[in-house]
Order: C-alpha cells, then sequence, then structure tokens
C-alpha cells in the first residue's frame, strides 16, 4: 500500500501475482489496493507499461468501479458517468481474465448506482425460487462459478439490495436463502450479522430507534442465534477462505453488544490493531466516536 501510495506500481504486481490460485486472498487483496490508488494514476501507469498483463486489468476495473461508488457518495452529478465507463472496462477485464471472480464481484457492485435498474443484467429472476427478489443474480452466477465462497460477491449483493426501495424485506429474503446452504467455515455465516447492523442503522437514520444497539443481540432470537452460528461455525472451524477483518470486527461487535465478552475477546485478539469502520461506525453514537467504541469494548473483553 505504501509502495502505491508513493506512485510505484511493481510491489502491487508481485503481490497478486503471489496470490496464486487462492482467488479469496487475491479477490480481497485487489479491493483492498484499489482503494488506495483510486486517488492516484499508478494503475493506469501499469496498465501502459504492461497492457498485457491480466492484473493490470483487472485492477484497472477495480479502481474505476472504487471511482465511480466514490462519486456516488461525494459527487452525485458524476456517478452515472463513471459507472457506464468502469462497466465497460469490467467487461474488458472478464474478457481478459475468463477464470477470475473479480471482474464479476467490480460489475455487481456497480449495480447499487443503477437506481432505474436500467441495465437487464440488473433485473434478473431468481433462479434459486420465487420468494427471492430480481437482482443481478446472474452476475453472482458468473463470479460463484469462479470462486464456490466469493464472500465479496455476496457482500455486495446486499448492498444492492440495500440501496433499493424497502430494502430490508429484500435483504432479509437474501439473508436466508444464504445461510441455508452456506458450510461451516464459509464467511456468508456472517451476512446475517452485516444485515442486522445495517438493519440498526437504517432504523436509527428514520429516528424510530426503540433500544440501543446492544438490544438486538440481546433480546432479538434471530440476531443471537446467527451470532451463535457465525461464533461456532465460522470462529470456531478452519475457514475456506482468509477471515476478512470486517467480517471480524462485525463478530466482535455481535458478541460484545450480546453480553459474550470471554468469546467476543478470543475475536478481538485475532483482530488484533486491525480495527474497521463497520460496524463501530454504525453503533456509535456519532461516527467519529468509532475508534472509542472498539477500543472500549476490547477492553472490556478482555476484563472477562
Amino acid at each position: 500500500m505504501e509502495e502505491v501510495q508513493a506512485g510505484r506500481w511493481m510491489a502491487m504486481r508481485d503481490l497478486l501475482a503471489q496470490s496464486g490460485l487462492a482467488v479469496g486472498l487475491r479477490t480481497g487483496r485487489t479491493q483492498v489496493l484499489a482503494a488506495v490508488a483510486a486517488g492516484s494514476d499508478v494503475v493506469e501507469t501499469w496498465r501502459r507499461e504492461e497492457p498485457q498483463n491480466p492484473d493490470a486489468v483487472v485492477m484497472r476495473a477495480r479502481v474505476a468501479v472504487e471511482r465511480a461508488l466514490r462519486a456516488s457518495r461525494e459527487h452525485g452529478a458524476w456517478a452515472g458517468v463513471l459507472a457506464a465507463e468502469a462497466r465497460g472496462v469490467c467487461w474488458s477485464a472478464a474478457r481478459a481474465s475468463p477464470a477470475d471472480p473479480v471482474p464479476w464481484v467490480c460489475l455487481i457492485a456497480l449495480a447499487q448506482l443503477d437506481q432505474p435498474l436500467a441495465v437487464p443484467e440488473h433485473r434478473a429472476a431468481a433462479p434459486y425460487g420465487s420468494f427471492l427478489p430480481p437482482g443481478p443474480w446472474g452476475l453472482l452466477q458468473e463470479a460463484y462459478q469462479r470462486d464456490s465462497v466469493c464472500r465479496e460477491a455476496h457482500v455486495r449483493m446486499l448492498q444492492f439490495w440495500l440501496s433499493r426501495p424497502r430494502p430490508m424485506e429484500a435483504v432479509w429474503h437474501f439473508v436466508r436463502w444464504a445461510e441455508s446452504w452456506a458450510p461451516a467455515g464459509s464467511p456468508l455465516l456472517v451476512l446475517p450479522l452485516h444485515a442486522h447492523v445495517e438493519h440498526y442503522r437504517l432504523v436509527q437514520a428514520a429516528g424510530r430507534l426503540r433500544t440501543e444497539h446492544k438490544g438486538q443481540w440481546r433480546l432479538d432470537e434471530s440476531a443471537v442465534r446467527r451470532a451463535d452460528r457465525a461464533w461456532s461455525h465460522w470462529f470456531g472451524v478452519e475457514a475456506l477462505e482468509p477471515r476478512s477483518a470486517v467480517d471480524l470486527n462485525v463478530l466482535a461487535h455481535a458478541l460484545w453488544a450480546g453480553g459474550r465478552r470471554a468469546e467476543a475477546a478470543r475475536v478481538f485478539e485475532v483482530i488484533g490493531p486491525y480495527a474497521s469502520r463497520m460496524p463501530w461506525a454504525h453503533v456509535a453514537t456519532v461516527p467519529e466516536r468509532a475508534e472509542l467504541e472498539f477500543v472500549q469494548a476490547r477492553a472490556q473483553c478482555r476484563k472477562a
């Protein structure tokens, strides 16, 4: 990351080459590197220097998507233009690296910016049951065929439905479907915890909050059950792919807020210094207190 920030791309190239066939690790690395590279032209420079390198093509897609998502959050007027450009880059990356799930993950990420669902791929019928709403299911299937875990693809699907009207109805349908088949060790067992955090955030934003954030992890039977399953069937077994820092933070928060501090302490031990903004910024009194919320929760759990 420091090399990328300095405008040098060779360390990025070598790291991705060393990822080999570990598609989950590679997907995560491209996501993090793109967040750093999106503010400069380092990936474009790499692309010019090594135009035939498929990793350079994929990173160009990653960066284009990251810029479109940032524009949506910060400068809405440019988001549509950047999203259309990024979509073309992603299709080019898919053709250049046909076995790579990352271009398909990127296409799913762009779906949340298509509010009118003008792109046909974003309103496909679900192949798994009529109870599931239409969405970018074909893109998810393409990603799944290349990575049978594909954590980020499912998180991006969750974000797609969170961008739609009446989001939680679709979110819960999707979460129930994912957890119905997720095997032990799969990060998809943490996906429902993400949904519970987002539900709290939306209720809080709408001013309809009846209890503080710890309440759902103690009083909501489904939230308690899902936290327990993620603890025992994901954290407690060999993971199918390297654990995401965000997933670990979400689980640590759920256990801490649910009063299971001894279990949460073990998750905090694995997290080490790698706190993530989510979920702590969602549950803190103000987002700027997210780091303090994390530190206080970790201290309480260590005492346990």
